[in-house]
């Protein structure tokens, strides 16, 4: 049974309102009541009704919670930092002259480097190309000083003195020298070349076309394409 005050109130402190039973209507009966008006409010009992106003505990779980308003503060606070930030490097001031400074040295130095680079090539393959030289020209003196050598070699041949030791002797020496790129020309019926051979006679002959050598004084000799001795030569024109 809820427990009722003297104003008409719960112990929860919210209105109740009793209906008096339905025989009740009318005047109030003053004194004690029937046996029959008894029986019948035992049979038909206090009606109670609460008034209370009690929220769905489901809906209101179920409700969303408004969206908080995105900010746009921060985008904006961003996008000015940005801006002022590109103004600081786009503007001129000491550090900005200073970077420039720095990178036209940076590019000025570049350009002597590869300056320098170029001109140490260059130097190295001039150098490799004289000390080639040199040392060809070295080679090609030494052997100069043997050609009288080889060319009393050449008259022992001919006259079929080169027999024994002595043939051994020159066989070595001939193999030797042309280890280094020595070569000999100059053969009889070879076309007349001003550029190697050397004319000591000159005649005519029905037998030649062009100008030839034919007769071999002194063979000529190469150091490799160096020219290091012409040959002596008899040249016969045609008539």
């Amino acid at each position: 049974m809820t427990e009722r005050k003297a104003d008409g109130t719960d112990a929860a402190g919210v209105e109740t309102e009793v209906s008096a039973p339905a025989g009740n209507t009318g005047d109030t009966v003053r004194g004690a009541p029937t046996a029959e008006a008894s029986v019948e409010e035992e049979r038909q009992g206090v009606v109670v009704r609460d008034n209370r106003k009690i929220k769905d505990p489901g809906k209101a779980a179920s409700t969303p919670a408004p969206a908080e308003p995105v900010s746009e503060a921060a985008p904006a606070a961003e996008s000015v930092a940005q801006e002022e930030s590109t103004e600081a490097d786009e503007s001129p001031g000491p550090l900005g002259a200073e970077l420039e400074a720095l990178r036209n040295d940076v590019d000025e130095l570049t350009r002597d480097l590869q300056r320098i680079t170029a001109e140490y090539a260059n130097y190295r393959k001039r150098v490799d190309r004289d000390r080639g030289l040199a040392t060809e020209q070295a080679v090609a003196a030494v052997l100069a000083t043997l050609l009288p050598v080889l060319d009393d070699i050449d008259r022992a041949r001919e006259h079929g003195d080169l027999v024994g030791p002595f043939g051994s002797v020159a066989e070595q020496l001939t193999n030797s020298l042309t280890k280094f790129g020595l070569s000999s020309f100059g053969e009889k019926g070879d076309a007349f070349d001003p550029t190697r051979h050397e004319a000591v006679a000159h005649r005519t002959s029905d037998e030649v076309t062009e100008p030839t050598c034919v007769d071999i004084l002194r063979r000529g000799y190469l150091l490799g394409d160096r020219l290091v001795r012409p040959a002596l030569v008899a040249v016969a024109d045609p008539e």
